[in-house]
């Protein structure tokens, strides 16, 4: 069932648990998610993000629509980190259900006023929007980027600009980074931090930047408010991982061989992940 981001998060915010967002790059991968999120009966965000929308070609969603529309869970498919308002028009008509503007870099009154013109361009159609009020790190130069330093978000900023703007969920700077972190560094969320801005808001927090903190701190944020958490770098690096030692063997070449253990090594990490978030035989609720 396709549906819209603010649906799914409603739901997951009303019951205290994350939906996952897995950032797909292939459609062997986008199969592969879809696949272990019936197996688990989980709501899924389907999350690409302009490097991998510019891989795939816009001209491959109406394919991901229709396999959504077909799914046995409600499926939400989201274009992540957006940079402009032109941007979010386009994703709004290629079909993408919810978008997310990011202009957490630029200053907050900035970060208002374009995050207010998409919202009111989104809604008019009903797509769901995301913000990011604060800025995530970055662990390495892959993928999503980040901020070299972190800027916590502030629980007053965040009431205002929920309010100015009129956004449906907001991705929250609480200590994480996108991409992975190396092996002598740990990750720490500031989990009073989080208490302090869901109850301000009151609205569906997103986390970006999880891989590599620490499993139980991050279902103490999902219990703590946290309703959708993105995930790129685990599931890529566990696909990627396999395919080379499948690779190994110089005789390969057909797609139907080479890819269906990556595949498979991809969906065993979702799994964990959709467990972690509490989203499993969830699907029910919608």
């Amino acid at each position: 069932m396709l549906t819209s981001g603010n649906r799914l998060l409603t739901v997951a915010h009303e019951n205290d648990f994350a939906i996952p967002a897995f950032n797909i790059s292939d459609w062997a991968m986008f199969k592969g998610i879809i696949e272990i999120s019936e197996d688990k009966g989980a709501p899924l965000i389907v999350a690409i993000h302009p490097d991998e929308v510019s891989h795939l070609g816009v001209e491959l969603i109406p394919a991901i629509r229709e396999r959504a529309h077909r799914s046995s869970v409600p499926v939400a498919i989201h274009w992540d980190h957006g940079a402009s308002y032109e941007e979010m028009l386009v994703a709004i008509q290629a079909g993408f259900t919810s978008v997310m503007i990011d202009k957490s870099l630029a200053p907050f009154e900035e970060n208002i006023a374009i995050t207010k013109q998409v919202v009111d361009a989104a809604h008019a159609v009903g797509v769901s929007v995301e913000a990011e009020l604060g800025t995530i790190g970055k662990a390495d130069g892959y993928g999503e980027g980040g901020a070299n330093e972190i800027v916590y978000t502030d629980p007053d900023d965040a009431v205002r600009f929920v309010r100015e703007t009129g956004v449906d969920s907001l991705a929250v700077a609480i200590g994480t980074s996108h991409g992975l972190f190396p092996s002598w560094k740990v990750p720490e969320l500031k989990l009073d931090l989080l208490k302090d801005l869901k109850a301000a808001v009151g609205i569906p927090l997103v986390l970006h930047g999880g891989s590599g903190n620490p499993d139980d701190e991050i279902a103490r944020s999902v219990k703590l408010g946290i309703n959708k958490i993105n995930i790129s770098s685990d599931i890529k690096v566990a696909y990627h991982d396999r395919m080379r030692e499948v690779l190994a063997d110089p005789k390969l070449r057909e797609p139907n061989v080479i890819q269906p253990p990556a595949v498979e090594a991809m969906k065993a990490v979702a799994a964990h992940k959709i467990d972690l978030f509490d989203a499993a035989q969830k699907a029910h609720l919608y």
